[in-house]
């Protein structure tokens, strides 16, 4: 059989581990992530506070909020990828550019 084509890029890779609340504490869940060679970081029901595995998620949930800022990302109106990440591209500068101002002036 022929080799499947991959989408053009860099080839994917996996994580090295992956960070979950306890909502996803679930044998299944953690089996599925070894099967794939992922470690898996997932707070335990009753046992773990969720607070250690917070610092890690409210880096991902703040970044997602600065971008949700900008509407034209948040709710997707172009139709063509190429343009939306050139849309992400300018978000990101602009976030990146006022946070330099705030910390020089």
């Amino acid at each position: 059989m022929p080799a499947i084509r991959q989408c053009a890029g860099r080839p994917r890779r996996r994580p090295a581990k992956l960070h979950a609340d306890k909502g996803y504490d679930f044998a299944h869940c953690r089996r599925a992530l070894r099967q794939r060679a992922i470690i898996p970081r997932i707070a335990r029901r009753g046992v773990e506070s969720s607070e250690r595995l917070g610092r890690y998620r409210w880096v991902v949930e703040r970044t997602l909020a600065w971008f949700a800022r900008f509407r034209r990302i948040a709710v997707r109106y172009e139709r063509r990828a190429d343009i939306f990440t050139a849309f992400h591209h300018i978000a990101a500068s602009l976030i990146c550019w006022r946070f330099v101002q705030r910390w020089f002036c």
